[in-house]
C-alpha cells in the first residue's frame, strides 16, 4: 500500500513538472493539455478514498500555489483576466469533488474497461473545468460561460482525454504489482 501511495504522489508531482513544458494551442481558443488534472483523475480512480483525498490536497494546493503566487496569477497568455478574488484553496475542493466522481467508476477500472473509463475521465475533466470557470465567473459578478470559454473547455478536454490510457494501464499494473487494493486488502484474496 505504501509503495503504491508513493508512486501515485510521485506521478502527480511529475505531472506538475511536465505541465510547465506543455504548449498552449492559441489557434484553438487557448486550449491546452492539462496533465496535472489528468494524472490526478487517473490516480483517483486507481486509489482508495484516503489516498485520493491526500492527492486532492496535494494537487489542489500546488495548483493554487502555481496559479496564485505567480507574478500575474499564472501565465498571462492563458489567464487573460486577473483572478485575485479567488481564495487560495478552492482547487483542493474541486480536485476532491472530481476525485469522488472517479471513486464511483472504480469498478470499471478494476475490470480493465479502459475505453469507458477514459470517456468518463474526459467527462469529469470537462465538468471540473466548467465548475472552475463557473466559480471564477461567479466571483467576478457574472454567471455565464461564453462561447470562446466553452470551446476552450471542450478542446482542452478533447486534447487531454486520449492520454488517459497512457496513465491508467501503468497504474493498473503498478497496483497489481504492489498488491494494492482500495479496500486495503491484498489483491490475491479476491482471486481465490
Amino acid at each position: 500500500m505504501i509503495r503504491f501511495s508513493i508512486t501515485t504522489i510521485l506521478l502527480l508531482l511529475a505531472a506538475f513538472a511536465a505541465q510547465q513544458f506543455l504548449p498552449v494551442f492559441t489557434g484553438l481558443h487557448h486550449s491546452r493539455i492539462l496533465l496535472v488534472q489528468l494524472a490526478f483523475l487517473c490516480c483517483a480512480v486507481a486509489s482508495g478514498q484516503p489516498l485520493m483525498l491526500l492527492l486532492a490536497f496535494i494537487g489542489g494546493f500546488l495548483w493554487d500555489a502555481q496559479c496564485t503566487l505567480a507574478p500575474y496569477p499564472g501565465d498571462p497568455t492563458i489567464y487573460t483576466q486577473p483572478t485575485e478574488s479567488l481564495r487560495f484553496g478552492y482547487s483542493i475542493l474541486l480536485f476532491a469533488a472530481a476525485g469522488y466522481l472517479m471513486q464511483l467508476i472504480q469498478p470499471l477500472f478494476r475490470q480493465g474497461k479502459w475505453l469507458l473509463t477514459t470517456a468518463l475521465i474526459g467527462l469529469t475533466l470537462m465538468l471540473y473545468l466548467t465548475l472552475e470557470c463557473g466559480l471564477i465567473s461567479f466571483i467576478r459578478g457574472e454567471l455565464q460561460i461564453d462561447q470562446p470559454t466553452f470551446l476552450q473547455i471542450l478542446f482542452t478536454s478533447l486534447f487531454t482525454t486520449p492520454l488517459a490510457p497512457l496513465l491508467l494501464v501503468p497504474l493498473w499494473l503498478i497496483a497489481r504489482a504492489c498488491d494494492y487494493d482500495d479496500d486495503q486488502e491484498p489483491l490475491r484474496k479476491h482471486h481465490r
